[in-house]
C-alpha cells in the first residue's frame, strides 16, 4: 500500500525538521484564535488516536460509521502548548509509524471491501458523499492526505529553526 509507505517516509523526513524547531517557536500561535505548532501536531496525534481506533473496529464493522470528536475541544482540553515540543514530535512520529503497521496490517478484504453505509461525508478529510461507495482503503489514503496537509500548514509558520 503505496499510503502507509508514504505516511512513514512523510513522518521520517519531517520529524527531524520538527525537533529543529525550539519550543518557545512551537508555541507561538500566528493569531489568537489559530493553532500553534504544538497544537497543530497535537491535532494531529488526536486524528492518529481516533483513527487508529477507527481502523482497527472496520475489521469487525459491516460499515463504515465512526464516531467523531470536537477537534478544537481536544487539543484545549489537552493543553498541548504545555507540553514538551520534542516529547510531541517524537510522540506523533511513533504513533504515526504504529498507524502505518495497522495500515498495513488490514487484510486486503476488509480494506478494499466497497460499503454504501459509511460517514465519510462528515468524518472524511476529502469527503465522501452520503450513499457513495466507498473503502476503507480511502479513508487511509485520507487520513495521509489529512496529515499531510496539516504538516503544509506548520511549513506556513515559518518558523524560525535551529
Amino acid at each position: 500500500m503505496d499510503y502507509s509507505d508514504e505516511l512513514c517516509a512523510t513522518v521520517t523526513e519531517r520529524r527531524d525538521s520538527l525537533r529543529r524547531i525550539s519550543d518557545d517557536a512551537a508555541a507561538m500561535r500566528p493569531s489568537p484564535d489559530a493553532w500553534s505548532a504544538k497544537e497543530i501536531i497535537g491535532h494531529l496525534i488526536d486524528s492518529a488516536s481516533n483513527n487508529h481506533q477507527r481502523f482497527v473496529r472496520a475489521r469487525w464493522q459491516d460499515d463504515l460509521i465512526f464516531p467523531g470528536y470536537e477537534q478544537d475541544g481536544w487539543v484545549a482540553a489537552q493543553r498541548y502548548n504545555d507540553r514538551d515540543w520534542l516529547e510531541l514530535v517524537d510522540f506523533w512520529a511513533l504513533f504515526n509509524r504504529h498507524l502505518a503497521h495497522v495500515m498495513d496490517s488490514v487484510p486486503d478484504e476488509v480494506r478494499l471491501r466497497p460499503h454504501t453505509r459509511h460517514n465519510l461525508h462528515e468524518r472524511a478529510w476529502t469527503v465522501v458523499p452520503a450513499g457513495q461507495p466507498t473503502t476503507l482503503d480511502y479513508f487511509m489514503r485520507d487520513y495521509v492526505g489529512h496529515l499531510r496537509h496539516h504538516l503544509r500548514q506548520l511549513d506556513a509558520l515559518n518558523l524560525p529553526v535551529r
